[in-house]
């Protein structure tokens, strides 16, 4: 248990580090808005001219945070030199853990997920722990929240083959909630409730986590070492995408996050975030202390917080307790969305729980780093909002100069006009600061890099990482209108009171279709031809200003189609572009999970999809009593909701499967007894066309029904 009386040293440390960093950014964010208000001309317009500073002056302090973390992660990286780093724990141990009570969960929350992908992740941890000889130390947990019948049951038998195949019965447990009652969040909240006490740590997934055993080890250790740490936050490295954008924000995760990482550690120290996933945390205190509130009231920023993971990072700092990132501990991956779209739908999620933290800044005992914590959550997509309202102001203004003659003498008694003054100098300057603070971050990522010869190889060579980075900036300068107009839009649309559903991450290279993009960007295109259109015919000189972005929104539904192409990835990865160390060395984790993807399906003698999983359920004898087992602790419900299954059984003996519905599949597969009486009947099924719909047809009968003689396929075979 921490010892909250006691103030650890690093907290002075830390208090210092960041007075250094608001000093560094405060100085330059009031030269650089003093500049900026002297550059306005005077159209007699004072509240105008006060937001445009108030904004500009906002969004400058925002990136000079990001530029000064990067300073400080390239010292600690150049340098080596850090007295804070935790990892120093476990400096010359091996890989096994002492405490036999030591044991650690690995929670895996799943919502509707590819299932072949999950298990394939879960197979490669497993093996990988299992090398490090302390397997007795671990447990795993599939939390399963899925909706969709047919996952579900996809879910119980993949798991069941996995734990057959593994031996890992009574290692590797399945559980599926009833009620997806606060998403994630209440899904580990619920595991802590029923198995939390049996266990000291636990190591918090997404679906598409990959961990190696020697760092889940590690983790462990360090924990063990530093008692007064709450959790400890792993830096994932993106891979295993090859679409365009995905590719490119691998890319970037890898050159840039190291650096990044590195920074926000120096200056964070034990007020660290958590981000959800990749992390382990201590389970007593995170069960006495980490319990999410419901935001009362009404709208999208009430109710159950979505992005829970900075909230129980405050809670578990307010508890006495360390939040720490582990900058330079390996062997922690993740994947990325592989569309510009299913990033955006995961930003919509993203942006309606950092928007829910308003409500939270001034809580009670929360400490100052983790107020400005949630600050950079709601700038991440404020700031959205306020560059389009800046771009549009601007616009506007130029607009208005062209069209009405401006007042050089607006009070009549003064004898002398005002003359508007361009300052040339102070523009560019302004400028370059601002562009200075926005991409030096990116090449100062790579210099790590470049002075280790081997580690440039990884990246396909100094030149070729020279390349990405410019092609990388490009692109980012391209996609960042498309990515501004949307954040605007999520900002927008959740203040008005529209609250966001539940949806899945995709999580393969499908691409993006033409009509996608088109239902998805239609107006934001609209919005950048009627921009570019209307500036151009009023103001030509102002429209090469406006130009990059009003381009990049018109053309937004071609850039969603290129980027999101896995060929046009493939292309760049032949060419030696956006190369990452995992595609050109590659480690033996994820060499076992491309083994794992490409295992075959086990055989069935049925003739059903492994996506047909009520089908499976209700016709595969095996199937059906492994799903009705983990129904012992079923209970009859009324007996109203008990006649509604019934008229359900006899709706799909009547109809078939195909005439069920999802709600309606979902209740029979959490009702065993009216399981098991639909199995029956349907085997007991006499009428050929009633069998056929449950896949029973015997092949002869069905080669006859389609006019083939069975006995002449015989003959042939």
């Amino acid at each position: 248990m921490a010892d909250k009386d006691r103030i650890p040293p690093w907290r002075h440390t830390g208090s210092r580090r960041r007075l250094l960093l608001l000093t560094i950014v405060l100085i330059p964010t009031i030269i650089s808005a003093n500049t900026m208000a002297r550059l306005l001309p005077d159209r007699g317009s004072i509240l105008l001219d006060t937001f445009l500073v108030a904004v500009f002056t906002t969004l400058f302090a925002w990136i000079s945070v990001g530029f000064w973390t990067s300073i400080a992660g390239l010292v600690i990286l150049l340098t080596k030199r850090d007295s804070f780093r935790v990892s120093r724990a476990c400096d010359g141990l091996d890989f096994s853990i002492a405490d036999p009570a030591a044991r650690t969960a690995i929670l895996i929350p799943i919502y509707n997920e590819d299932v072949k992908r999950v298990i394939a992740g879960l197979r490669t941890t497993f093996a990988s722990v299992r090398q490090t000889g302390s397997m007795k130390r671990f447990d795993f947990f599939l939390l399963s929240d899925t909706t969709d019948p047919d996952v579900w049951i996809e879910e119980e038998e993949a798991w069941y083959r996995f734990c057959k195949e593994e031996d890992a019965f009574g290692r590797v447990f399945y559980r599926k909630r009833t009620s997806n009652t606060k998403r994630k969040s209440g899904n580990v909240a619920d595991f802590c409730r029923r198995w939390g006490k049996s266990y000291r740590y636990m190591a918090v997934f997404d679906a598409d986590s990959i961990m190696s055993g020697e760092t889940l080890v590690r983790l462990v250790q360090i924990m063990e070492a530093r008692p007064d740490i709450g959790i400890l936050q792993t830096p994932p490295k993106a891979v295993n995408r090859e679409t365009l954008i995905a590719r490119v924000q691998q890319f970037a995760n890898h050159v840039y996050g190291p650096l990044l990482a590195a920074g926000l550690h120096f200056w964070q120290l034990g007020d660290a975030q958590y981000c959800g996933h990749n992390a382990i945390l201590r389970v007593e205190p995170f069960i006495k202390h980490c319990e999410l509130p419901r935001l009362p009231g009404k709208g999208p920023l009430s109710g159950d917080i979505l992005s829970h993971d900075y909230v129980e990072s405050a809670l578990m700092c307010r508890a006495g307790y360390g939040i720490w990132l582990t900058y330079d501990l390996r062997g922690s991956w993740e994947e990325t969305p592989p569309t510009l779209i299913d990033e955006l739908k995961r930003d919509r999620r993203w942006c309606q729980g950092n928007l829910q933290h308003t409500r939270l800044l001034f809580t009670r005992g929360f400490f100052p780093a983790h107020r400005a914590l949630f600050i950079n959550g709601i700038l991440s997509y404020g700031s959205a909002l306020l560059w389009m309202a800046f771009l549009i102001v601007n616009s506007a203004q130029a607009i208005s100069e062209a069209l009405f003659e401006p007042v050089y003498m607006p009070i009549l008694r003064k004898f002398l006009p005002e003359l508007p003054v361009w300052r040339p100098h102070w523009a560019v300057s302004l400028l370059g600061s601002t562009t200075l603070l926005l991409f030096l971050p990116k090449f100062l990522g790579a210099l790590p890099i470049l002075l280790a010869d081997f580690r440039a190889r990884l990246y396909g060579g100094k030149i070729r990482l020279f390349f990405s980075i410019l092609v990388e900036v490009v692109l980012s300068m391209i996609l960042t209108p498309i990515r501004m107009v949307f954040h605007s839009l999520f900002v927008i649309s959740t203040l008005l009171g529209k609250s966001v559903g539940w949806g899945t991450q995709s999580r393969d290279d499908r691409g993006t279709t033409w009509r996608e993009a088109f239902l998805a960007h239609w107006w934001g295109s609209l919005l950048g031809i009627c921009w570019a259109t209307v500036v151009y015919l009023i103001i030509p000189s102002f429209f090469w200003w406006i130009s990059p972005i009003t381009f990049s929104l018109a053309l937004s539904v071609p850039i969603s189609v290129f980027t999101g192409r896995a060929a046009v990835g493939r292309f760049f990865r032949k060419a030696g572009l956006f190369l990452i160390p995992e595609e050109v060395d590659r480690p033996p984790e994820l060499a076992v999970l491309d083994e794992n993807l490409n295992m075959p399906a086990p055989y069935t003698p049925f003739p059903f999809s492994r996506k047909q999983g009520f089908l499976r359920a209700v016709v595969d004898p095996l199937v059906h009593g492994l799903h009705t087992s983990l129904l012992l602790r079923f209970r009859r419900g009324a007996p109203s909701k008990e006649h509604s299954r019934e008229k359900i059984v006899e709706k799909a003996l009547a109809s078939g499967p195909d005439s069920l519905t999802r709600k309606e599949k979902t209740a029979l597969l959490r009702a065993p007894h009216h399981l098991r009486e639909l199995h029956r009947k349907v085997w007991r099924l006499g009428d050929d066309n009633a069998a056929a719909r449950w896949g029973l047809v015997p092949p002869e009968k069905e080669q006859l029904k389609r006019g083939t003689d069975p006995s002449s396929l015989r003959s042939s075979g």
